[in-house]
């Protein structure tokens, strides 16, 4: 017998040898064998639950470090001999002469946190959490040997008594599986989430996993039918790939069966398939998963809302993939993964995978980039869970919870009444959530429950939050509400619900001003419309119409005296009435005064179609109109349409809505070229985005408005994790102005990017 314990160890140590021969890593066998003599010696003589030698769980440890986890010497060494500090005579310092500090420390920290995070005492376990934190936040290795020690524990955990069962299967499911999630380690993840179901629910599980073995032959057929093209394509186009249909978990698919209340049946993407391909020098890799995906695309038809591409903006976590959803040949819903070959060790090894190919391409961009993007990420969460610790609850388990809502960091899970799950990025609120069910919920929110308790649309959610959200028929979309929605959907809805109220009320002060010019009887017509609209200062029609219906201007009963400029007296007192009402009244942002008694002397001339038509400012909204569907500025590059009235529509070369005058009416087209504008200024956009600090804003505002010298009409401006981008819509003369602006923008400290957008 005891010869054959000695077999199976020596065996399970050549395998731990082995895994560690194919690695990257520098080979140092011979301070894993101390490691081994020294771990075999201390637990000699003792046994585990499974009657094996005790050592053969250091050397499972170790394996998983080595081969699931790609760690090197120092974390195999560590796995070794994580125990032998707490079960034999050897102490830390022990350690420390025979392996070095590194090691040392590794092994103290693995000590201090052993025994279960539910232990007996409260404050004791809150304690070992503590330690395990602030040791991990040294040396993240630490909780890495962790996961490997509670994953073989889970992979043995039916030697363990039905109570002990469940404390450490409640135990994993509670906080070492979203750790993994956090840490990347998504396989581990998925294996401690099935583990802890299986022992959790074992009836459940036992259904599940005979429901998917009895469909397995019509899954492989299913996978055979879809290949075979895919297979082919992908050849076609030289790429070097494996392609294999992955089965969804036990427990996501119960998960799934219970957000949705469906049975097995009903769940239609039980298994997914993988690309993975060795990426082709000197092309950038994204644009190759995007040409997998198109080939894949071009056989079979996509569901547009499935795409997931997390290779242009990677997860908090470091995963990386383009996900896409088709339908297969046999009428099914198939997701695809595609990967690298890098991608996909980062994503089944998480972090340590990371760190290895940073460190190949040391010294280049590609390291530089993702080292700053992964750690930092890292570090933002440590630092977290260091004010955490700064100011620990009293409660052990009310300091657990706290713990457990940040390990998910960039996303977070909620529930409905229902208990149905939904997944918001952090920092959502009650509303993001009221959209995220339905855009009319969202539309007629007035407040939300969040565990019961009243609160308002504004309020931040958190993972675990059930919400129930409050509505009226009354309530309608607020431009407020912007500030602080942060999901894309949410945004989307809420603007484009304001974007109908701003044409409705434009319908409506039109109707007014027409119904006053009919009382008065004076004839509607361009001429007329511009002559009031200009006197008042506003760039357009559409402008003015919306002020009024707003009362922001007041009509005077006689508009006779506006149109044809009488009682100077009158004009002056009604201009400042309207910059009283919020327009803006400097000079830069409109013709000047004399530019519009002379606008109303000059009649529209005949064009010469043969000749470039300029654009002088004097003539601006008499001869020539710019269109707001593409909004040209002095200085773009533009082209005229003939209107019927013989005034010109300017419209960007680029401007898409031009497209069909080009095509449909050549022959009212006309080349045009700008004149110097000195003092009629253009509404256009400009976004910034940048890293969050201090100043950043007032540093933005003083460049605009002192330096510059230039009007902004309206500034937005969101900050999320450090990162803030915004717009600012601002008055400027031609495109020199925005470009030197864009300029001193750009030569901000912490200002990333700033472009033109309209």
């Amino acid at each position: 017998m005891k010869e054959t314990e000695d077999d199976i160890v020596e065996k399970t140590y050549q395998a731990l040898l082995n895994s560690y021969a194919q690695s990257n890593h520098r080979k140092k066998f011979d301070i894993i064998e101390k490691a081994f003599k020294f771990a075999e010696q201390a637990h000699k003589g003792v046994k585990r639950r499974s009657g094996q030698p005790y050592i053969t769980h250091p050397l499972a440890v170790a394996m998983i470090v080595s081969e699931e986890m790609g760690l090197g010497s120092t974390s195999i060494v560590s796995a070794l001999l994580h125990d032998v500090v707490e079960d034999a005579d050897y102490t830390v310092e022990d350690i420390r002469s025979l392996f070095g500090d590194k090691i040392a420390q590794i092994v103290d920290g693995l000590t201090k946190i052993s025994g279960g995070i539910f232990a007996e005492a409260a404050s004791a376990q809150a304690e070992n959490m503590r330690k395990l934190l602030l040791t991990m936040s040294s040396d993240i290795r630490v909780i890495l040997i962790k996961m490997a020690d509670r994953l073989h524990n889970m992979r043995t955990l039916n030697w363990m008594l039905p109570a002990k069962q469940y404390k450490i299967a409640g135990e994993t499911m509670y906080l070492y599986a979203p750790l993994a999630h956090r840490l990347g380690l998504f396989a581990i993840k998925t294996e401690l989430e099935d583990l802890s179901f299986k022992y959790e629910h074992p009836e459940e599980y036992k259904q599940i996993e005979q429901k998917l073995e009895a469909t397995k032959k019509n899954i492989e057929k299913l996978y055979s039918n879809f290949a075979v093209p895919v297979d082919k394509s992908l050849r076609e186009l030289g790429y070097e790939f494996k392609m294999q249909a992955r089965l969804k978990s036990v427990y996501s698919i119960w998960n799934k069966m219970q957000a949705k209340k469906v049975g097995f049946e009903d769940i239609y993407d039980v298994f997914a398939v993988r690309v993975v391909f060795e990426p082709k020098p000197d092309i950038d890799v994204k644009k190759q998963c995007w040409e997998i995906y198109s080939a894949i695309t071009n056989i079979y038809k996509l569901r547009p809302d499935r795409i997931r591409d997390w290779v242009s903006q990677p997860k908090a976590n470091g995963y990386q993939a383009l996900h896409v959803t088709v339908m297969g040949p046999d009428g099914h819903w198939i997701e695809i993964q595609i990967r690298t070959t890098q991608m996909d060790e980062i994503a089944e090894k998480g972090f340590a995978a990371h760190w290895k190919y940073k460190h190949h391409f040391e010294g280049t961009d590609v390291a530089a980039h993702t080292e700053s993007q992964e750690d930092s990420e890292l570090d933002h969460w440590l630092k977290t869970i260091q004010d955490i610790l700064e100011a620990p609850s009293p409660n052990a388990m009310d300091f657990l919870d706290t713990i457990k809502l940040n390990l998910y960091s960039a996303e977070i899970f909620v529930f409905t009444p229902k208990g149905e799950i939904k997944t918001l990025p952090q920092s959502a609120t009650a509303l993001d959530f009221a959209y995220a069910i339905h855009s009319k919920i969202g539309d007629h929110c007035i407040g939300a429950k969040v565990n019961h308790k009243l609160v308002p649309l504004s309020h931040k959610l958190d993972s675990g939050d059930q919400i129930e959200i409050l509505t009226s028929k009354a309530q309608q979309p607020k431009e407020e509400w912007l500030n602080f929605v942060t999901t894309a959907k949410a945004k989307t809805k809420i603007q484009s619900y304001l974007r109908k109220q701003v044409k409705a009320k434009i319908k409506e002060g039109e109707e007014m001003l027409e119904n006053m010019l009919q009382s008065a009887n004076i004839e509607i017509s361009d001429e007329i419309l511009n002559k009031i609209t200009t006197f008042y200062k506003y760039k357009n029609k559409e402008a003015f119409y919306y002020a009024l219906a707003h009362k922001q201007i007041e009509l005077p009963e006689n508009l006779q005296k506006i149109i044809k400029g009488k009682s100077r007296n009158i004009i002056l007192r009604y201009m400042k009435q309207a910059f009283g009402a919020g327009n803006n009244s400097s000079s830069k942002t409109t013709a000047p005064e004399k530019g519009t008694q002379k606008a109303k002397t000059v009649s529209p001339r005949k064009i010469d179609k043969k000749k470039t038509y300029t654009l002088k400012e004097e003539e601006f909204q008499k001869n020539f109109i710019t269109k707001s569907c593409c909004s040209p500025i002095p200085g773009d590059d533009v082209f005229g349409y003939i209107r019927d009235d013989e005034r010109v529509e300017v419209h960007k070369m680029s401007c898409n809505r031009a497209l069909k005058l080009k095509s449909q009416q050549g022959d009212k087209i006309i080349s045009c070229k700008w004149d110097d504008y000195h003092n009629f200024s253009f509404l256009t956009t400009v976004q910034v985005e940048g890293f969050d600090r201090l100043g950043i804003l007032n540093d933005i505002t003083r460049v605009i408005a002192m330096d510059m010298s230039v009007n902004m009409r309206k500034l937005t401006i969101e900050s999320n994790d450090g990162f803030f981008e915004g717009t600012i819509a601002v008055y400027v003369h031609d495109v020199a102005d925005i470009n030197t602006l864009l300029s001193k923008l750009r030569k901000i400290k912490d200002v990333k990017s700033a472009i033109r957008i309209d």
